[in-house]
């Protein structure tokens, strides 16, 4: 038997790779090399200046792939100044790994690399193991997850079940998995008035005025109360400003922002069309002009409960001592677009701490992880 790879060296290895989004830094051509010399084929597909990494062990089209996806791309340090440990350095202290990706997602990457790498050489299953690895998930996504499965399109791969490895408990291993998400969007509104002496308001037309009506429609509005999977959708107002620094003018333009996650009662679409239709109500009632720009992050999604979340959640059960809570709560991962091409799951570490300065992981965290997503591999192909 071979010697077990240790998640927590792998993880370790992978932080001191400063892959900051959409550098690279080092961490796929790492896994490229641990999951080659294991008998994985593997495949650059980088796109748009982003690198991704797909790996392949057992033949190509097996009835039963079952899949792993994850991002070794890590959002950025911040002050680095305010970090007790440096952000790549990887050092362990107190039961702690630190480092920034420790938490999101370089350990859950590390904990799929190791158990498929074990699990494929102690026991090669009748089936094949596919890992999807992207340096996009913390920028705009365009050319991450998405280029792995337009490339697997096109060159016929395909996974009959994927796991996503992103941190899906709140406070402790065991609370959850994620069998879908909200959806989330932002709308970015500009008001154009009439700018004019603010002693002197009837010769002016105030996009201030007709901004704060529009905002609070949208803001005391309620879209919904929840769905059976889903938690009651939701709208935050994040900015409201205007470029006027005179006491003694009203100002000709006004901008808002609001941010949406809503849930399958709702599409972004049909949130755009009741958005544009309040702005229409207000532009008519304010004589101002109202422009709405969206960009839709990703529509609502749900696998519903079944056999692969039934897996999961048992494995994370028989390794953690606690059962699980199917979620859907949290904001936006690339389970979105997997959910495209296969069932998809999320299961992965407590998130608490992601994206915080002096991000860290428990190391037994890491090693119960990697147990989870070895008992699914043996459950699966048993």
């Amino acid at each position: 038997m071979a010697t077990p790879i240790d998640p927590v060296e792998l993880t370790a290895a992978l932080v001191r790779c400063p892959s900051v989004t959409p550098e690279e830094g080092g961490a796929l051509e790492l896994l490229q090399a641990q999951l080659g010399e294991a008998g994985f084929l593997c495949m650059r597909v980088d796109r748009g200046g982003v690198s991704n990494l797909f790996a392949r062990w057992g033949g190509k089209g097996h009835a039963r792939t079952f899949g792993f996806n994850g991002h070794t791309d890590v959002v950025p340090v911040g002050d680095e100044a305010a970090w007790t440990h440096p952000p790549f350095g990887a050092e362990i202290h107190d039961g702690f790994l630190y480092g920034r990706g420790s938490t999101d997602m370089k350990s859950g990457v590390a904990a799929f690399t190791a158990a498929a790498i074990d699990f494929v050489t102690d026991t090669p299953p009748d089936g094949a193991i596919i890992l999807a690895v992207t340096g996009d998930e913390e920028g705009d996504a365009f050319d991450g997850t998405v280029a792995l499965l337009d490339w697997m399109d096109a060159n016929d791969e395909v996974m009959t079940d994927c796991l996503v490895g992103e941190p899906t408990n709140p406070n402790e291993m065991g609370d959850a998995i994620k069998i879908g998400r909200r959806g989330s969007m932002t709308a970015w509104v500009t008001i154009r008035g009439v700018q004019g002496h603010s002693a002197y308001p009837h010769l002016a037309v105030n996009p201030l005025t007709a901004l704060a009506r529009l905002m609070d429609t949208y803001g005391s509005h309620m879209l919904d109360e929840g769905t059976a999977h889903f938690d009651p959708s939701t709208l935050a107002i994040v900015s409201m400003s205007t470029d006027n620094t005179a006491t003694n003018v009203i100002p000709s333009e006004a901008r808002g922002v609001v941010n949406i996650r809503f849930n399958d009662l709702h599409s972004g679409a049909s949130i755009t069309e009741w958005l544009q239709a309040e702005a229409d109500k207000v532009a008519e009632a304010y004589g101002v002009t109202v422009d709405i720009q969206v960009k839709i992050s990703g529509e609502s999604f749900l696998t519903p409960p079944g056999d692969l979340s039934k897996l999961v959640q048992a494995a994370v059960q028989a390794e953690t001592n606690r059962v699980p809570e199917l979620s859907t709560s949290g904001g936006t991962s690339d389970a979105r677009f997997v959910k495209h091409h296969c069932p998809v799951v999320e299961c992965g570490l407590v998130g608490k701490r992601m994206h915080a300065v002096d991000e860290r992981v428990p190391l037994e965290d890491v090693h119960s992880l990697k147990a989870i997503y070895m008992r699914v591999l043996r459950e699966y192909f048993a």
